[in-house]
C-alpha cells in the first residue's frame, strides 16, 4: 500500500517499525465555541497523518507505544473522510495522569471520550470499517480485543486510513508504531471484531 502525508513529519521505517516524530504541540481537534470551564475553544489540524487511502471494508490492527512525558502525549490510529469529518483512538496520558485508550469522533466538533486506563508504555489499537459504520478496539497483548467505541460516520467508498503522532500540549517527540496489518475484508461482527 502507498502511503502519503497531511502535515509531513520526521520518519524512520524499519522491518515492521515505523516511527514517526510528533512536533510540539500538533493535536487533531475541532472544539466547539460552546465549551466552558474545562477546555478552550480550539481547532488543530497540524499533528502529522501518514496515510493510505482504502476503498471499502477494511482491519487495521497496531502496537504504538511512546514516552509519556505530556498531557495528551499519543499514538493514534486515524480515519478521515475530509477535515470535517474523522475519528481517531489513541493510547494517551490522560488529563487525569492515568495513560488510557481514548478517542475522539469529529462531525464538524469533535467530541473526546476516555476509555479503559491502562499499563505500560505500548498497547494495541484495531479499527473495523463495515460500511459507514466503524469500531475501535484496544489490546495488551495483540491477541484479545476489548471494543471500545462504536460509531457511524457519513463516510465516502475511499477512506483516508493512518497513523497519527501527536502532542498537543507538550514538546513533542517519537511515536511507535509496529507490526501494522491492514486488511480488505468485512467482519461478521463489528462490536467484536471478527
Amino acid at each position: 500500500m502507498k502511503f502519503q502525508w497531511l502535515n509531513e513529519s520526521e520518519i524512520t521505517e524499519k522491518d515492521n517499525r515505523i516511527e514517526i516524530t510528533a512536533p510540539a504541540k500538533s493535536d487533531f481537534f475541532r472544539g466547539s465555541a460552546d465549551e466552558r470551564n474545562g477546555a478552550a475553544p480550539m481547532i488543530a489540524e497540524n499533528a502529522p497523518f501518514y496515510y493510505t487511502e482504502i476503498d471499502g471494508d477494511f482491519v487495521l490492527k497496531v502496537r504504538v507505544s511512546l514516552e509519556f512525558k505530556d498531557t495528551y502525549d499519543s499514538a493514534c490510529v486515524m480515519v478521515m473522510k475530509d477535515m470535517g469529518c474523522w475519528a481517531k483512538v489513541c493510547y494517551e496520558l490522560t488529563d487525569f495522569g492515568t495513560r488510557a485508550a481514548v478517542s475522539v469522533v469529529t462531525k464538524g466538533d469533535s467530541d473526546d471520550a476516555n476509555g479503559c486506563n491502562l499499563e505500560g508504555d505500548a498497547a494495541w489499537l484495531k479499527v473495523c470499517r463495515v460500511g459507514n459504520h466503524f469500531t475501535f478496539h484496544y489490546s495488551t497483548d495483540g491477541e484479545r480485543f476489548y471494543m471500545m467505541r462504536y460509531f457511524h460516520l457519513p463516510a465516502d467508498p475511499v477512506m483516508k486510513v493512518g497513523l497519527l503522532a501527536q502532542a498537543p500540549t507538550g514538546d513533542g517527540g517519537v511515536r511507535i508504531f509496529e507490526n501494522l496489518t491492514i486488511e480488505k475484508r468485512t467482519v461478521e461482527n463489528i462490536r467484536a471484531g471478527e
